[in-house]
């Protein structure tokens, strides 16, 4: 299939779909697409960047082309985050230009005033974050039993955020009756579980393997010590081919970090991360999206929904410590058949995540040759050692330099014990913890919250 009009969509969504700029569905519209029509659930393995969001939008429009609003809520699109479910909402608007179906979004870390308006007035599709929808329900405000079409949108992220207990919930108050549709970039063992038990009879769309990576993303590794990230990062973006930049950090503590020490050297940057306000998110996002700001750092959660047209570069400040989220991370430039760049910091502490990444994308990671910052390398490292309880016990410095400082003398952008780190906690940690009132109905604490599991410093001579 070679075009959009190849799939049998109706000609008021052909037009707005064709004035998006949109001719060739992607693989994951191709296969999709006829399958929903069909009436089929999915389950979805995709990647970031692979158009599944026009995949399940597109066809839940057109079933709804006709339905009179006064119905009720129709198709419930349910996504972790808000930036995710804003950038949903606004392609809703986009490909519904040319035909009468209504929608909104709620999400908390705002007041709801606004979205339950929105509600009063009537709409087909609702897209939602988890804990505001479970308040607006809740209230009454939010009528889920005539539901028809339900998607889970980022499923993986949903277990990262503590967020399952919530969709349980969530399945209890739709109809068992209805066809459903799940997407995740990453597939662990508890998602797959979560859909076995969503999905009847579900054809499986599988576009890109868990491992694989963009094939038109160049990847680079500089080794560079902790101390040394911020001025490696300083004299890249000195470079102006570095148009439009984001910054990854594991924690929120270090994209705070990161934005400062830019802000030293006359370097424009803003952050996102869950400490931010709603406002202050979304101001540094659409800025970021028109290009009127060059450079965004953001953590893994808060990073979900970020849809810029022609990302230059992603830079990994700090390598992450689940090596899906590399893919996922990378996946955000070369989107649209472009081409991209991504850089990835390493320091010593960071080895054993740079080999589970290696070994997930069955590649060694190019080395940059020309480094002023480059330290020595061929040390081996022992595996991290397992958590347990709290904080992870120091490793020896036996056999190193006798110069090794403890890491309580250390300072830096990593993750520290009692950090605010948005890592992946375990789901046991996260039961029976509710924060949806007022307006943090999206927030949950995690045991990142409570302690970071990050390794702790050494030195690295």
């Amino acid at each position: 299939m070679t075009n959009f009009k190849d799939l049998d969509l109706i000609e008021p969504i052909q037009k707005a779909v064709a004035e998006q700029g949109y001719t060739t569905p992607t693989p994951i519209q191709e296969k999709s697409i006829p399958e929903i029509l069909a009436g089929k659930d999915i389950l979805g393995y995709a990647q970031t960047g692979t158009g599944k969001t026009a995949a399940f939008t597109l066809p839940i429009l057109q079933f709804l082309e006709r339905v009179p609003v006064r119905q009720g809520i129709k198709a419930l699109i349910v996504t972790p985050t808000r930036e995710l479910a804003i950038q949903i909402d606004e392609n809703l608007t986009q490909y519904s230009r040319y035909i009468d179906v209504k929608h909104t979004v709620v999400f908390g870390g705002v007041n709801a005033s606004s979205q339950i308006r929105a509600l009063k007035q009537g709409v087909h599709i609702l897209v939602a974050t988890p804990g505001r929808l479970l308040d607006l329900e809740s209230q009454g405000y939010i009528d889920l039993r005539k539901i028809e079409y339900f998607v889970l949108d980022e499923a993986d992220r949903m277990l990262d955020m503590g967020f399952i207990h919530d969709i349980k919930r969530i399945l209890k108050l739709i109809p068992k009756k209805r066809q459903t549709l799940f997407f995740s970039a990453t597939m662990p063992k508890e998602i797959e579980q979560l859909a076995a038990a969503m999905l009847e009879r579900p054809k499986t769309v599988e576009i890109e393997p868990q491992s694989s990576t963009v094939d038109n993303v160049q990847q680079q590794l500089y080794y560079v010590t902790r101390d040394d990230k911020s001025a490696l990062l300083i004299d890249l973006l000195k470079n102006k081919e570095l148009e439009s930049v984001l910054i990854f950090t594991r924690t929120k503590h270090g994209a705070d970090k990161v934005v400062k020490s830019l802000a030293k050297v006359k370097i424009n940057a803003a952050a996102i991360h869950g400490n931010k306000s709603q406002n202050a998110r979304q101001r540094a996002l659409s800025e970021f999206k028109e290009h009127k700001l060059r450079v965004l750092v953001a953590t893994d959660i808060a990073a979900r929904g970020i849809d810029v047209d022609s990302l230059s570069h992603v830079i990994n400040y700090e390598l992450p410590n689940i090596p899906e989220t590399y893919v996922h991370r990378i996946g955000r430039t070369a989107r649209a058949g472009k081409s991209g760049i991504a850089i990835s910091f390493c320091n010593i502490d960071e080895k054993p995540y740079l080999k589970d990444i290696e070994k997930l994308i069955r590649q060694r990671l190019p080395v940059v040759e020309d480094n002023p910052y480059e330290v020595n390398t061929q040390d081996e490292l022992p595996a991290p050692p397992k958590q347990q309880g709290g904080r992870r016990p120091a490793r020896t410095s036996s056999g190193r330099s006798g110069n090794s400082r403890p890491s309580s003398a250390r300072s830096g952008n990593g993750a520290r014990s009692g950090s605010n780190s948005e890592s992946r906690s375990s789901s046991s940690s996260r039961a029976g913890t509710d924060y949806r009132s007022g307006g943090n109905s999206d927030r949950r604490r995690t045991s990142s919250d409570r302690g970071s599991s990050s390794k702790p410093r050494n030195s690295w001579s």
